[in-house]
C-alpha cells in the first residue's frame, strides 16, 4: 500500500470501522454475549447488532480506540505515519501532522500506539541467542561504568543469530531481538527475562556474569565463549553489543535522550517492534500488522498512562 492507496482506501470513517471489523472477526461476527458466530448488521458509527439476540457491540470496544472522541480515519493516519517514519515519533511531530491543539493528546495517541507494539501472542526467541544487559539514560555522574553505573535503568537485551543464507554455515547476522528493563543484574532479574523471552532448548550465549551461571538448569544450553580475552569484551558477543549501541544512538538521535525513566520500556517496545521488521519492502505491513495488534490489546487511558497503571 502506497501513501496514495492508503488514502484512497480510507477516506470515510465507514471505510475505517469496516477495516477494523475485518480484523476484529475475520471469519464473522462473534456476539460477545453469547460467544457465537452469527450475522449482524451496523448501528451509528461503531456499532453492530447481533441478529440472534439484539445484543450491541462496538468494534473498538476493548481495543486501543476504546471511548476515543477522534474519529478513526486520524488515529489511521496516525499509526500509518508512526510506521512510515523509520527513525520513530515525536509527539511534536504528531501533533503537527494531525494539527492536534493538545500536546497532551499527541503524546497519549503515540503511548497508545506504543501498547500496541507488543505482539500478545509473539513468538519466543529461539535456536542461539546472545543475552547480556546494558545501563540506558542519564549521564553517569559517579564515574562508575559498567554493573556498578548509578543513574541509569538497567536493561536486559536478547538477540537471536541467524545466517545470512539459510541452511548453509557462514556468518552469522542478527534476527529478531526482545530487550525490557530489569530490576537488577541479580540471577533473579536476569534468568526470568530469559525464561519469558527464549523458547526452551535453545542455546543461551552470555558473558561470564555469575547471574548466568546456572541458566542450563532452566532447560537451555549455556554458552561462556572462551576463545576471546575479557579485554576484548565487545568480541565475545558482537551482535547483542552492536544492538545496544544502536538501542543508544536511536533513542538519542530521535528522542534526544529524553526519555523518562518510568516511560523507558514504551520506548523499548518501539524500538523493538521497528528492528523486527526492518526488512520489510512494504511499510503498509507494518500498519496492518500495527492495526491487527491495536486490535487485541487492551484501552489504556491518559490516567493510566501517568500512574504508569498499563
Amino acid at each position: 500500500m502506497t501513501f496514495d492507496e492508503f488514502i484512497k482506501q480510507f477516506m470515510t470513517e465507514e471505510q475505517c470501522r469496516d477495516y477494523l471489523y475485518s480484523l476484529r472477526w475475520p471469519d464473522g461476527f462473534v456476539c460477545p454475549k453469547r460467544e457465537l458466530h452469527t450475522t449482524a448488521w451496523p448501528v451509528r458509527k461503531v456499532l453492530y447488532e447481533c441478529s440472534a439476540c439484539g445484543h450491541q457491540a462496538s468494534v473498538i470496544a476493548g481495543t486501543v480506540f476504546q471511548d476515543t472522541r477522534k474519529s478513526l480515519r486520524e488515529w489511521f493516519i496516525a499509526i500509518w505515519w508512526m510506521t512510515t517514519q523509520k527513525n520513530g515519533a515525536s509527539a511534536n511531530g504528531l501533533q503537527q501532522v494531525l494539527g492536534l491543539r493538545s500536546y497532551q493528546t499527541a503524546w497519549t495517541w503515540l503511548h497508545k500506539i506504543r501498547t500496541a507494539m507488543v505482539n500478545p501472542n509473539r513468538a519466543k526467541l529461539s535456536g542461539d541467542v546472545e543475552v547480556d544487559e546494558t545501563y540506558i539514560g542519564g549521564l553517569e555522574t559517579d564515574g562508575k561504568r559498567g554493573r556498578g553505573t548509578e543513574n541509569k535503568v538497567l536493561v536486559a537485551i536478547a538477540v537471536e543469530l541467524v545466517t545470512k543464507i539459510p541452511g548453509k554455515k557462514g556468518r552469522r547476522t542478527m534476527g529478531r531481538t526482545r530487550i525490557e528493563v530489569v530490576k537488577d543484574a541479580s540471577k533473579e532479574s536476569l534468568q526470568w527475562f530469559i525464561r519469558d523471552n527464549i523458547e526452551q532448548g535453545s542455546t543461551i550465549i552470555t558473558d561470564g556474569w555469575s547471574s548466568y551461571a546456572s541458566i542450563g538448569e532452566a532447560g537451555y544450553n549455556h554458552i561462556v565463549p572462551k576463545k576471546y580475552e575479557v579485554a576484548d569484551e565487545k568480541n565475545m558477543m558482537p551482535h547483542v553489543h552492536l544492538l545496544a549501541s544502536l538501542l543508544k544512538r536511536w533513542l538519542l538521535g530521535t528522542h534526544q535522550g529524553a526519555v523518562q525513566e518510568e516511560y523507558i520500556q514504551a520506548y523499548l517496545d518501539e524500538y523493538v517492534f521497528r528492528f523486527n521488521r526492518r526488512t520489510a519492502a512494504k511499510r503498509g505491513l507494518l500498519f496492518y500488522r500495527l492495526l491487527e495488534n491495536a486490535m487485541q490489546t487492551s484501552p489504556t487511558t491518559y490516567k493510566d498512562l501517568i500512574n504508569h497503571d498499563f
